[in-house]
């Protein structure tokens, strides 16, 4: 009998990677009300690079290279839609929401 320890055990699932699915179904009277699949890949950076999953590599958010400029502007953006949405509100809805 072999025994591993965590680290062996992780270092195995991160280097041949996991998958977990699973279905969820909410039928009532034989028609199907709602339907989840559920996916979860637990690998390592190069495991995902290595099967095609690399979607960080692109996205702004995820990258240390993103550019802050663009990501100042889009939150500037998102503050002067909140402000313009905020002031077509009407009264009552805003003195009921506390600061």
């Amino acid at each position: 009998m072999q025994s591993s320890t965590l680290s062996d055990v992780l270092e195995r699932v991160l280097d041949k990677g996991i998958v977990i699915a699973g279905d969820i179904k909410i039928k009532l009277v034989d028609i199907e009300l709602l339907s989840i699949q559920i996916r979860l890949v637990i690998c390592s950076v190069d495991k995902a690079k290595e099967m095609g999953m690399d979607w960080w590599v692109n996205n702004p958010v995820f990258c240390s290279q993103a550019p802050q400029g663009q990501l100042e502007a889009s939150l500037s953006r998102i503050d002067e839609r909140l402000a313009r949405l905020e002031a077509s509100a009407p009264r009552e809805a805003r003195e009921a929401v506390p600061a």
